[in-house]
């Protein structure tokens, strides 16, 4: 729908300006007129640049949806209707597609429908789990309160994909910094000592001999070898996204990881408690919960693992039984859900797990920073190194030779 700016004139003589949506400038007219405005200038908002270029406007952040939903349900609580809530938020927020989004569910909800069918005609910004959490607080009456701890289960859950990124984010770093300052020596540093030690003739050593021949391979053959590695990488996604099978195995493989295996799995067990335990917590019927979580668990190890546990909850057995075969979830863990499933208290015991593995991760990620610290260090100093020594042997051969 356009955007206007425009400016009038209040009965008291004062101007005020705004921006107001409509589909027409007459429209936008007739709504100051009612407001006792008189209209003095009405025309389109002038695009902004990025507005020409949709695609490469990023979408709300995890940051913007919790700060949003905070503000939404504090708009709630004090009594404010529903579609002044979206028209107050939409104004202030200042990422386009997210404001572009608020509009649109305003407008829906204006015309009749509940706020979380207007929502989930938005699931770039809105996932089923805020939809369905949303639905759950206005068929109960209290989607103050279920907004509140939506706002808490996405802070949770930003803190936990910040702690994997940062386990993430450091080693690959290093590693990529170490391999192109390896490519950089054997491609512009070893070529002068090659130069060098043809001009005194004589036999290389062997060690130096290899570095030379591996510095004359890399400068034949590094823009090819750079085109199939990011052949290859993009490949390895695409295969991941177009065929269920081979992520199911990658999958399988990354759980399974040496090093980051267990990360992976901790992590998925805290996300499960979490998301699982927020949504029963909020009235959410318990097949409906697992259908979303599993959807939302982000391997299909887990996702298909959980749908065997939701078959099995439709044909009345317990949740506990299914979910130890899944081969993730901890007997600890399968065992304190059973306990909350015989209690009756699952939700509260869904959220002690997801406490207690939140903590598992920040240790599992400082082990992991302590063990590949020194690991990447060792790699990089033993390389470099290695070349060094290979490029001084010709000289400390010649230095003998003239003594």
């Amino acid at each position: 729908m356009p955007v206007y700016i425009w400016e009038g004139r209040t009965r008291q003589g004062t101007i005020k300006k705004g921006v107001m949506e409509a589909t027409t400038d007459q429209v936008v007219m007739t709504h100051l007129r009612a407001q006792m405005i008189l209209p003095l200038k009405v025309k389109p908002r002038p695009k902004d640049v990025m507005e020409y270029f949709p695609w490469l406007q990023p979408g709300p952040s995890i940051r913007d949806l919790v700060v949003f939903t905070r503000q939404f349900a504090t708009m709630i609580d004090a009594g404010l209707p529903l579609v002044q809530c979206l028209e107050i938020l939409s104004e202030q927020q200042p990422n386009k597609k997210f404001q572009e989004a608020l509009r649109a569910t305003k407008a829906d909800v204006e015309q009749g429908s509940t706020f979380a069918d207007s929502l989930r005609k938005h699931p770039k910004v809105f996932d089923e789990l805020y939809v369905n959490l949303v639905q759950a607080g206005e068929i109960g009456g209290i989607l103050d309160t279920i907004l509140n701890r939506l706002a808490v289960h996405l802070e949770k859950a930003d803190s936990l994909r910040r702690k994997v990124k940062g386990a993430m984010v450091y080693p690959v770093t290093v590693l990529v910094v170490a391999i192109g300052v390896l490519v950089l020596l054997l491609v512009k540093v070893i070529p002068v000592f090659e130069k060098m030690f043809s001009d005194f003739g004589g036999v290389l050593p062997g060690p130096t001999q290899m570095v030379v021949d591996i510095s004359n391979f890399m400068q034949a053959y590094i823009g090819i070898f750079l085109v199939l590695a990011a052949v290859a990488i993009v490949s390895f996604g695409q295969a991941r996204a177009r065929f269920p099978k081979f992520r199911y195995h990658t999958d399988a493989a990354f759980l399974k990881a040496p090093v980051f295996g267990a990360l992976l799995r901790k992590v998925a067990v805290a996300r499960f408690s979490r998301t699982l335990g927020t949504m029963i917590s909020s009235g959410v019927p318990i097949l409906d919960a697992l259908d979303i979580v599993a959807r939302t668990a982000g391997n299909k190890v887990i996702e298909r693992g959980l749908y065997n546990v939701r078959s099995a909850i439709s044909e009345g057995k317990t949740m506990s039984e299914p979910l130890g075969e899944i081969g993730v979830f901890p007997g600890m863990v399968v065992q304190m859900i059973n306990v909350g499933e015989q209690t009756g208290a699952l939700d509260q015991m869904l959220s002690k797990i997801a406490d207690f593995y939140d903590e598992e991760v920040d240790a599992a990620v400082d082990g992991l920073t302590a063990l590949l610290e020194p690991l990447m260090m060792v790699f990089l100093g033993g390389s470099i190194g290695s070349i060094l020594i290979a490029m001084y042997l010709p000289i400390f051969k010649i230095a003998e030779n003239i003594k």
